[in-house]
Protein backbone atom coordinates (compact mmCIF):
# COMPACT_ATOMS: atom_id res chain seq x y z
CA UNK A 1 0.00 0.00 0.00
CA UNK A 2 3.07 2.30 0.87
CA UNK A 3 3.81 1.86 -2.51
CA UNK A 4 1.04 2.35 -4.29
CA UNK A 5 -0.51 5.20 -1.92
CA UNK A 6 3.24 7.33 -2.59
CA UNK A 7 2.72 7.03 -6.18
CA UNK A 8 -0.74 8.12 -6.69
CA UNK A 9 -0.10 11.16 -4.58
CA UNK A 10 2.49 12.45 -6.68
CA UNK A 11 0.64 11.53 -9.86
CA UNK A 12 -2.15 13.69 -8.27
CA UNK A 13 -0.06 16.57 -7.22
CA UNK A 14 2.06 16.61 -10.45
CA UNK A 15 -1.17 17.27 -12.44
CA UNK A 16 -2.10 19.73 -10.53
CA UNK A 17 1.43 21.15 -10.78
CA UNK A 18 1.39 20.86 -14.45
CA UNK A 19 -1.80 23.79 -14.51
CA UNK A 20 0.57 26.37 -13.00
CA UNK A 21 3.42 25.49 -15.07
CA UNK A 22 1.90 25.74 -18.30
CA UNK A 23 0.69 29.39 -17.75
CA UNK A 24 4.27 30.05 -16.00
CA UNK A 25 6.22 32.66 -18.24
CA UNK A 26 9.44 31.98 -20.27
CA UNK A 27 11.58 34.60 -17.61
CA UNK A 28 10.47 32.50 -14.53
CA UNK A 29 11.27 28.91 -16.59
CA UNK A 30 14.53 30.27 -17.60
CA UNK A 31 15.62 31.78 -13.98
CA UNK A 32 14.88 28.45 -12.69
CA UNK A 33 16.91 26.42 -14.98
CA UNK A 34 19.81 28.82 -14.59
CA UNK A 35 19.21 28.56 -11.20
CA UNK A 36 19.48 25.07 -10.82
CA UNK A 37 22.85 25.02 -13.78
CA UNK A 38 24.35 27.41 -11.24
CA UNK A 39 23.98 25.32 -8.08
CA UNK A 40 24.32 21.78 -10.12
CA UNK A 41 28.42 22.96 -10.52
CA UNK A 42 28.59 24.19 -6.86
CA UNK A 43 27.06 21.03 -5.35
CA UNK A 44 29.34 19.08 -8.01
CA UNK A 45 30.93 17.28 -4.61
CA UNK A 46 27.61 16.26 -2.83
CA UNK A 47 26.32 14.89 -5.65
CA UNK A 48 29.46 12.91 -6.44
CA UNK A 49 29.60 11.44 -2.83
CA UNK A 50 26.47 10.51 -3.14
CA UNK A 51 27.11 9.13 -6.55
CA UNK A 52 30.21 7.06 -5.64
CA UNK A 53 27.25 5.10 -3.18
CA UNK A 54 25.75 3.90 -5.99
CA UNK A 55 28.51 3.12 -7.62
CA UNK A 56 29.83 0.74 -4.43
CA UNK A 57 26.77 -1.02 -5.22
CA UNK A 58 26.75 -1.38 -8.44
CA UNK A 59 30.45 -3.11 -8.44
CA UNK A 60 28.90 -5.04 -5.79
CA UNK A 61 25.94 -6.11 -7.59
CA UNK A 62 28.51 -7.22 -10.55
CA UNK A 63 26.78 -4.80 -12.90
CA UNK A 64 28.70 -4.49 -16.56
CA UNK A 65 30.99 -1.89 -16.79
CA UNK A 66 29.35 -0.63 -19.63
CA UNK A 67 26.36 0.30 -17.30
CA UNK A 68 28.96 1.68 -14.41
CA UNK A 69 29.91 3.96 -17.23
CA UNK A 70 26.64 5.06 -17.49
CA UNK A 71 25.88 5.83 -14.08
CA UNK A 72 29.06 7.44 -13.34
CA UNK A 73 29.32 10.66 -12.59
CA UNK A 74 32.39 12.29 -13.79
CA UNK A 75 33.26 16.08 -13.46
CA UNK A 76 32.70 16.37 -17.15
CA UNK A 77 29.10 15.25 -16.40
CA UNK A 78 28.61 17.80 -13.67
CA UNK A 79 29.62 20.37 -16.25
CA UNK A 80 27.72 19.13 -19.29
CA UNK A 81 23.97 18.66 -17.04
CA UNK A 82 25.06 22.73 -16.02
CA UNK A 83 25.73 23.63 -19.58
CA UNK A 84 22.83 21.67 -20.92
CA UNK A 85 20.39 23.41 -18.88
CA UNK A 86 21.80 26.71 -19.84
CA UNK A 87 21.63 25.75 -23.65
CA UNK A 88 17.86 24.99 -23.28
CA UNK A 89 17.64 28.55 -21.49
CA UNK A 90 18.45 29.99 -24.90
CA UNK A 91 16.16 27.82 -26.75
CA UNK A 92 12.91 29.61 -27.97
CA UNK A 93 9.91 28.96 -25.66
CA UNK A 94 7.53 26.87 -27.87
CA UNK A 95 4.71 27.29 -25.68
CA UNK A 96 2.01 30.11 -26.97
CA UNK A 97 3.09 30.49 -29.81
CA UNK A 98 1.10 30.35 -32.98
CA UNK A 99 1.28 29.19 -36.41
CA UNK A 100 -0.32 27.84 -39.89
CA UNK A 101 -2.73 30.68 -39.45
CA UNK A 102 -5.60 30.47 -42.47
CA UNK A 103 -8.87 32.13 -42.91
CA UNK A 104 -11.54 30.93 -44.02
CA UNK A 105 -14.13 31.59 -46.98
CA UNK A 106 -16.73 32.55 -43.72
CA UNK A 107 -14.07 35.10 -42.14
CA UNK A 108 -12.95 32.96 -39.25
CA UNK A 109 -9.24 32.86 -38.99
CA UNK A 110 -8.12 29.51 -37.69
CA UNK A 111 -4.14 28.96 -36.33
CA UNK A 112 -2.58 26.19 -34.25
CA UNK A 113 -0.87 27.20 -30.76
CA UNK A 114 1.70 25.21 -29.08
CA UNK A 115 0.87 23.76 -25.65
CA UNK A 116 2.46 21.86 -23.00
CA UNK A 117 1.86 17.77 -23.15
CA UNK A 118 0.81 18.04 -19.54
CA UNK A 119 2.38 15.19 -17.24
CA UNK A 120 5.16 13.27 -18.05
CA UNK A 121 6.40 10.30 -16.87
CA UNK A 122 10.15 8.76 -17.65
CA UNK A 123 11.58 5.62 -16.56
CA UNK A 124 15.14 5.00 -16.78
CA UNK A 125 18.24 2.99 -16.18
CA UNK A 126 21.51 4.23 -15.06
CA UNK A 127 22.55 7.78 -16.01
CA UNK A 128 21.25 9.78 -13.25
CA UNK A 129 22.13 12.84 -16.17
CA UNK A 130 18.58 11.94 -17.19
CA UNK A 131 17.04 12.84 -13.55
CA UNK A 132 18.45 16.77 -14.57
CA UNK A 133 17.87 16.62 -18.48
CA UNK A 134 14.74 15.79 -18.19
CA UNK A 135 13.55 18.04 -15.60
CA UNK A 136 14.83 20.69 -17.30
CA UNK A 137 13.49 20.46 -20.77
CA UNK A 138 9.98 19.46 -18.87
CA UNK A 139 10.00 22.40 -17.20
CA UNK A 140 10.60 24.79 -19.98
CA UNK A 141 7.89 22.98 -22.12
CA UNK A 142 5.79 23.66 -19.37
CA UNK A 143 5.38 20.41 -17.90
CA UNK A 144 5.87 18.50 -14.54
CA UNK A 145 7.33 15.51 -14.98
CA UNK A 146 7.33 12.27 -12.80
CA UNK A 147 10.90 10.59 -12.66
CA UNK A 148 11.69 6.89 -12.07
CA UNK A 149 15.41 6.53 -12.05
CA UNK A 150 16.83 2.84 -12.13
CA UNK A 151 16.96 1.48 -8.23
CA UNK A 152 21.16 1.41 -8.98
CA UNK A 153 21.34 5.02 -9.20
CA UNK A 154 19.12 6.14 -6.05
CA UNK A 155 21.54 8.04 -4.05
CA UNK A 156 22.06 10.16 -6.89
CA UNK A 157 18.93 10.92 -8.14
CA UNK A 158 17.67 11.43 -4.52
CA UNK A 159 20.71 14.24 -4.71
CA UNK A 160 19.76 16.03 -7.44
CA UNK A 161 16.44 15.66 -6.62
CA UNK A 162 16.75 17.78 -3.38
CA UNK A 163 18.80 20.82 -5.30
CA UNK A 164 15.39 20.38 -8.62
CA UNK A 165 13.24 21.49 -5.12
CA UNK A 166 15.24 23.63 -4.05
CA UNK A 167 15.58 25.42 -7.62
CA UNK A 168 11.49 25.51 -7.47
CA UNK A 169 11.65 26.59 -4.88
CA UNK A 170 13.28 29.58 -4.85
CA UNK A 171 11.94 30.14 -8.01
CA UNK A 172 8.29 30.53 -6.26
CA UNK A 173 7.37 27.79 -8.55
CA UNK A 174 5.46 24.41 -7.49
CA UNK A 175 8.29 22.03 -6.13
CA UNK A 176 5.86 19.19 -7.00
CA UNK A 177 6.40 20.32 -10.93
CA UNK A 178 9.15 17.58 -10.52
CA UNK A 179 8.83 14.48 -8.42
CA UNK A 180 11.66 11.54 -8.45
CA UNK A 181 10.36 8.49 -6.65
CA UNK A 182 12.29 7.06 -4.12
CA UNK A 183 11.51 3.75 -3.87
CA UNK A 184 13.70 0.83 -5.14
CA UNK A 185 10.72 -1.28 -5.38
CA UNK A 186 9.66 -2.31 -9.15
CA UNK A 187 6.24 -2.28 -7.95
CA UNK A 188 6.32 1.69 -8.19
CA UNK A 189 7.04 1.17 -12.22
CA UNK A 190 3.96 -1.06 -12.30
CA UNK A 191 1.45 1.79 -10.09
CA UNK A 192 3.10 4.62 -12.47
CA UNK A 193 1.73 2.73 -15.30
CA UNK A 194 -1.54 2.65 -14.43
CA UNK A 195 -1.96 6.49 -13.94
CA UNK A 196 -3.68 7.72 -16.96
CA UNK A 197 -6.10 9.63 -14.82
CA UNK A 198 -2.78 11.99 -14.28
CA UNK A 199 -0.05 11.04 -16.50
CA UNK A 200 -0.27 12.30 -20.33
CA UNK A 201 2.63 10.32 -22.21
CA UNK A 202 5.32 7.82 -20.65
CA UNK A 203 8.98 7.63 -22.09
CA UNK A 204 10.94 4.77 -20.81
CA UNK A 205 14.58 5.23 -21.26
CA UNK A 206 17.03 2.50 -20.96
CA UNK A 207 17.15 -1.49 -22.53
CA UNK A 208 15.52 -3.27 -25.16
CA UNK A 209 13.94 -4.89 -22.18
CA UNK A 210 12.71 -2.48 -19.87
CA UNK A 211 11.30 -0.48 -22.81
CA UNK A 212 9.27 -3.40 -24.32
CA UNK A 213 8.08 -4.02 -20.27
CA UNK A 214 6.57 -0.87 -19.92
CA UNK A 215 4.80 -0.97 -23.33
CA UNK A 216 3.34 -4.49 -22.81
CA UNK A 217 2.05 -2.78 -19.24
CA UNK A 218 1.18 0.62 -19.69
CA UNK A 219 -2.31 2.46 -19.88
CA UNK A 220 -0.90 5.48 -20.07
CA UNK A 221 0.45 6.04 -24.09
CA UNK A 222 4.26 5.37 -24.66
CA UNK A 223 6.80 7.20 -26.45
CA UNK A 224 9.27 4.60 -27.91
CA UNK A 225 13.39 4.49 -28.04
CA UNK A 226 14.10 0.93 -28.98
CA UNK A 227 17.53 -0.49 -29.31
CA UNK A 228 20.38 1.22 -31.02
CA UNK A 229 21.54 -0.90 -33.72
CA UNK A 230 23.15 1.79 -35.38
CA UNK A 231 25.12 1.32 -39.04
CA UNK A 232 28.30 3.06 -40.92
CA UNK A 233 28.68 2.03 -44.50
CA UNK A 234 31.35 3.00 -45.90
CA UNK A 235 30.72 3.76 -49.74
CA UNK A 236 32.78 2.85 -53.50
CA UNK A 237 34.95 5.92 -53.38
CA UNK A 238 34.97 6.95 -49.79
CA UNK A 239 37.68 9.08 -48.60
CA UNK A 240 39.31 5.98 -46.84
CA UNK A 241 41.19 7.94 -44.31
CA UNK A 242 37.87 9.81 -43.04
CA UNK A 243 35.90 6.25 -43.22
CA UNK A 244 38.36 4.92 -40.76
CA UNK A 245 38.10 8.01 -38.29
CA UNK A 246 34.10 8.07 -38.33
CA UNK A 247 33.80 4.39 -38.37
CA UNK A 248 36.55 3.70 -35.25
CA UNK A 249 35.03 7.00 -33.55
CA UNK A 250 31.40 6.01 -34.10
CA UNK A 251 32.62 2.11 -32.30
CA UNK A 252 35.01 3.02 -29.30
CA UNK A 253 34.76 6.55 -28.68
CA UNK A 254 31.65 5.07 -26.11
CA UNK A 255 30.47 1.70 -26.84
CA UNK A 256 28.15 1.65 -24.72
CA UNK A 257 25.69 4.04 -25.68
CA UNK A 258 22.64 3.74 -28.05
CA UNK A 259 24.08 5.84 -30.56
CA UNK A 260 27.14 3.59 -31.05
CA UNK A 261 28.02 2.17 -34.25
CA UNK A 262 27.05 -1.85 -34.29
CA UNK A 263 27.34 -3.43 -37.76
CA UNK A 264 29.97 -1.66 -40.22
CA UNK A 265 29.28 -2.09 -43.81
CA UNK A 266 31.51 -2.26 -46.37
CA UNK A 267 31.60 -1.78 -50.30
CA UNK A 268 33.33 -4.42 -51.88
CA UNK A 269 35.29 -2.08 -54.17
CA UNK A 270 37.20 -0.72 -51.08
CA UNK A 271 37.28 -3.56 -48.73
CA UNK A 272 40.22 -5.22 -49.53
CA UNK A 273 42.24 -1.39 -49.63
CA UNK A 274 39.81 -0.10 -46.22
CA UNK A 275 39.24 -3.58 -43.92
CA UNK A 276 43.39 -4.30 -43.39
CA UNK A 277 44.39 -0.88 -41.20
CA UNK A 278 40.19 -0.73 -40.19
CA UNK A 279 40.73 -4.30 -38.45
CA UNK A 280 44.04 -3.18 -37.25
CA UNK A 281 42.84 -0.18 -35.81
CA UNK A 282 39.93 -1.92 -33.92
CA UNK A 283 41.89 -4.70 -32.67
CA UNK A 284 44.50 -2.27 -30.66
CA UNK A 285 41.40 -0.96 -29.37
CA UNK A 286 40.02 -4.29 -27.91
CA UNK A 287 37.40 -4.70 -30.48
CA UNK A 288 35.78 -7.90 -31.19
CA UNK A 289 35.05 -8.71 -34.77
CA UNK A 290 32.17 -10.41 -35.81
CA UNK A 291 32.04 -10.65 -39.68
CA UNK A 292 30.44 -12.07 -42.97
CA UNK A 293 32.64 -14.92 -44.96
CA UNK A 294 34.18 -12.22 -46.85
CA UNK A 295 35.70 -10.00 -43.93
CA UNK A 296 36.46 -13.29 -42.64
CA UNK A 297 38.78 -14.00 -45.42
CA UNK A 298 40.50 -10.14 -45.22
CA UNK A 299 40.21 -10.25 -41.32
CA UNK A 300 41.68 -13.78 -40.31
CA UNK A 301 41.18 -11.67 -36.77
CA UNK A 302 37.52 -11.51 -37.24
CA UNK A 303 35.46 -14.34 -36.06
CA UNK A 304 32.19 -15.91 -38.21
CA UNK A 305 29.02 -13.44 -37.16
CA UNK A 306 25.98 -15.79 -36.46
CA UNK A 307 22.65 -14.57 -37.72
CA UNK A 308 21.75 -13.44 -34.23
CA UNK A 309 24.73 -10.85 -34.66
CA UNK A 310 23.53 -8.51 -37.07
CA UNK A 311 20.59 -6.99 -35.09
CA UNK A 312 22.38 -6.76 -31.89
CA UNK A 313 22.78 -3.96 -30.08
CA UNK A 314 26.42 -4.74 -28.15
CA UNK A 315 26.50 -1.73 -25.83
CA UNK A 316 30.47 -2.70 -25.87
CA UNK A 317 33.50 -3.49 -28.03
CA UNK A 318 31.56 -5.62 -30.31
CA UNK A 319 31.15 -5.24 -33.85
CA UNK A 320 29.49 -7.10 -37.02
CA UNK A 321 30.97 -6.11 -39.97
CA UNK A 322 29.28 -7.11 -43.67
CA UNK A 323 30.88 -6.83 -47.51
CA UNK A 324 28.37 -5.78 -49.27
CA UNK A 325 28.33 -5.62 -52.96
CA UNK A 326 26.62 -2.29 -53.85
CA UNK A 327 24.33 0.38 -51.57
CA UNK A 328 21.58 -0.97 -52.59
CA UNK A 329 22.61 -4.33 -50.25
CA UNK A 330 23.42 -1.88 -47.53
CA UNK A 331 20.25 -0.18 -47.48
CA UNK A 332 18.80 -3.78 -47.83
CA UNK A 333 20.26 -4.99 -44.85
CA UNK A 334 19.71 -1.33 -42.71
CA UNK A 335 16.21 -2.08 -43.66
CA UNK A 336 15.92 -5.82 -41.91
CA UNK A 337 18.60 -5.35 -38.91
CA UNK A 338 18.42 -1.75 -38.31
CA UNK A 339 16.48 -0.29 -35.51
CA UNK A 340 15.73 3.35 -36.96
CA UNK A 341 17.74 4.89 -34.76
CA UNK A 342 20.95 6.44 -36.44
CA UNK A 343 22.67 5.48 -40.28
CA UNK A 344 25.57 6.68 -41.44
CA UNK A 345 27.40 6.92 -44.92
CA UNK A 346 30.98 8.17 -46.01
CA UNK A 347 30.70 8.96 -49.40
CA UNK A 348 32.80 11.38 -51.79
CA UNK A 349 29.52 11.27 -54.45
CA UNK A 350 26.49 13.60 -53.99
CA UNK A 351 24.09 12.10 -55.71
CA UNK A 352 24.38 8.41 -53.52
CA UNK A 353 24.66 10.61 -50.82
CA UNK A 354 21.30 12.17 -51.49
CA UNK A 355 19.92 8.23 -52.17
CA UNK A 356 21.03 6.62 -48.85
CA UNK A 357 18.95 10.06 -46.97
CA UNK A 358 16.35 9.48 -49.02
CA UNK A 359 15.68 5.17 -48.67
CA UNK A 360 17.16 5.13 -45.03
CA UNK A 361 14.36 5.50 -42.51
CA UNK A 362 16.16 6.24 -39.68
CA UNK A 363 15.33 8.98 -36.98
CA UNK A 364 19.12 10.42 -38.32
CA UNK A 365 20.64 10.02 -40.97
CA UNK A 366 24.56 11.10 -41.32
CA UNK A 367 26.40 11.64 -44.69
CA UNK A 368 30.17 11.70 -43.41
CA UNK A 369 29.41 12.30 -39.62
CA UNK A 370 29.87 9.89 -36.86
CA UNK A 371 26.75 8.27 -35.52
CA UNK A 372 27.62 9.69 -31.87
CA UNK A 373 26.24 12.52 -33.27
CA UNK A 374 22.70 12.03 -32.86
CA UNK A 375 22.34 13.53 -29.37
CA UNK A 376 20.33 16.68 -28.44
CA UNK A 377 22.99 18.82 -27.49
CA UNK A 378 25.46 17.74 -30.39
CA UNK A 379 22.44 19.00 -33.01
CA UNK A 380 21.93 21.96 -31.46
CA UNK A 381 18.79 21.41 -29.11
CA UNK A 382 20.41 21.57 -25.87
CA UNK A 383 19.60 18.52 -23.15
CA UNK A 384 17.47 15.59 -24.71
CA UNK A 385 14.82 13.71 -23.26
CA UNK A 386 15.65 10.28 -25.30
CA UNK A 387 15.80 9.22 -29.29
CA UNK A 388 12.37 8.30 -30.41
CA UNK A 389 12.38 5.51 -32.99
CA UNK A 390 8.74 6.01 -33.21
CA UNK A 391 7.30 8.17 -35.61
CA UNK A 392 4.66 9.34 -33.16
CA UNK A 393 4.46 11.80 -31.48
CA UNK A 394 8.42 12.73 -32.44
CA UNK A 395 11.23 10.81 -34.21
CA UNK A 396 14.29 11.38 -33.00
CA UNK A 397 16.06 13.55 -30.67
CA UNK A 398 13.34 14.79 -28.53
CA UNK A 399 14.14 18.41 -26.93
CA UNK A 400 11.90 21.15 -25.83
CA UNK A 401 9.45 21.44 -28.77
CA UNK A 402 8.60 17.46 -28.77
CA UNK A 403 7.47 18.28 -25.17
CA UNK A 404 4.48 20.42 -26.21
CA UNK A 405 1.92 19.88 -28.95
CA UNK A 406 -0.60 21.85 -30.49
CA UNK A 407 -4.77 22.73 -30.22
CA UNK A 408 -6.51 24.91 -32.55
CA UNK A 409 -7.41 28.28 -32.22
CA UNK A 410 -10.39 29.66 -34.07
CA UNK A 411 -11.22 33.91 -34.17
CA UNK A 412 -14.92 34.76 -35.35
CA UNK A 413 -16.70 37.33 -35.48
CA UNK A 414 -20.16 35.83 -34.92
CA UNK A 415 -20.23 33.39 -37.63
CA UNK A 416 -22.24 30.71 -36.83
CA UNK A 417 -22.95 27.35 -39.11
CA UNK A 418 -25.97 26.88 -41.37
Amino acid sequence: MFVESTIVEMSKAARSASIEMAKCPSDKKNEVLMWLADNIEKEASYIQTENEKDLLRAREMGLSNAMIDRLTIKDSTIKSMANGLREVVQISDPVGSMSNTWLRPNGLQISRMRIPLGVIGIIYESRPNVTVDAAGLCLKAGNAVILRGGSEALHSNQALSAIISNALKESGLPEEAVHVVPIRDREAVNVLLQQEEFIDLIIPRGGEGLIRFVVENSKIPVLKHYKGVCHVYVDEGADLAMAEDICFNSKVQRPGVCNAMETMLVHKSVSENFLPAMGKRFVQAGVEIRGCPETCRILPEASNAAEEDWPAEFLDLVLSVKVVEDMKEAIVHISRYGSSHTDAIVTSDYNRARRFVREVDSSVVMVNASTRFNDGGQLGLGAEIGISTSKLHAFGPMSVDELTTTKFVVLGDGQVRD
